[in-house]
């Protein structure tokens, strides 16, 4: 992006908002040059939204000068009710899950092309674990958003099938493949990956129902699913089927 350029046009708000949509995985810290770059704007104009934003919580900057997301755009991000009204169901099965299993448990949903985590609880093994709370991820590399996307609206599919990253040697990207995986996802009700979102982690997950649609997926993620794959099915099912009965509705677009 063009740092020094003038975004003719935006309102405020909108200048404000480039600035916030600034941030994202691979950019949690930010200098003032930065955000202004990320944001096409003047660096003397994001000074004052960012001096105006930080006082008012939304973002926060750091003893080094950098800048972050501040603690009261998370709180307000907790209401949302895919935050607040899923998470909160779900919690006591995903601990009931993790007690179970002591692998990392995963809550996540679809967002547009992309699988949202909503949940998260870390699990004893050493087990590489990419996603965090917040975090989104590729659909296709993923048990939970391979679960999501053999379910998504065919537009959504063609979309993800468009762009297949590979992201290990073991991804699964050509649209062939990936296709009669989705299939056999649609018939067997659950999902897996062996090494394709990150090298030695393995994951496992099941659809979550509401209403007769699919609002989420549950998952765990482990070393390896040679001997525990039927064991783990089952008891994500059993979990999902408890989150599904508590959930009034479908929870997302």
């Amino acid at each position: 992006m063009a740092g020094n350029s003038t975004r003719h046009g935006l309102s405020v708000t909108s200048r404000a908002l480039a600035l916030l949509a600034a941030f994202d995985q691979r950019h949690r810290r930010l200098t003032l040059t930065e955000l202004a770059a990320r944001a096409e704007l003047p660096v003397p104009t994001a000074h004052r939204l960012v001096g105006e934003l930080v006082a008012w919580g939304a973002l926060s900057r750091t003893e080094s000068g950098n800048y972050v997301i501040g603690r009261r755009l998370w709180d307000i991000g907790l209401l949302a009710p895919v935050q607040s009204g899923l998470r909160q169901i779900a919690s006591p099965y995903l601990h009931d899950l993790y007690g179970a299993t002591l692998a990392t448990v995963h809550l996540a949903v679809r967002d547009g092309t992309q699988v949202l985590y909503i949940d998260r609880l870390s699990g004893h093994a050493s087990v590489p674990v990419v996603s965090t709370i917040g975090s989104r991820l590729p659909l296709h590399a993923t048990a939970v958003g391979k679960v999501l996307l053999a379910h998504a609206p065919p537009e959504i599919r063609s979309a993800v099938f468009s762009d297949l990253p590979r992201i290990t040697r073991y991804t699964v990207n050509q649209p062939g493949a990936l296709g009669r995986q989705l299939e056999r996802v649609r018939e067997d009700d659950f999902a897996t990956t062996v090494e394709e979102m990150s090298l030695g982690a393995c994951s496992v997950a099941v659809p979550i129902r509401a209403g007769g649609e699919v609002v989420a997926a549950l998952g765990v993620v482990v070393p390896s699913l040679e001997r525990d794959q039927a064991r783990l099915v089952s008891a994500l099912q059993v979990a999902a089927r408890g989150i599904g009965r508590s959930v009034p509705g479908p929870v997302i677009d």
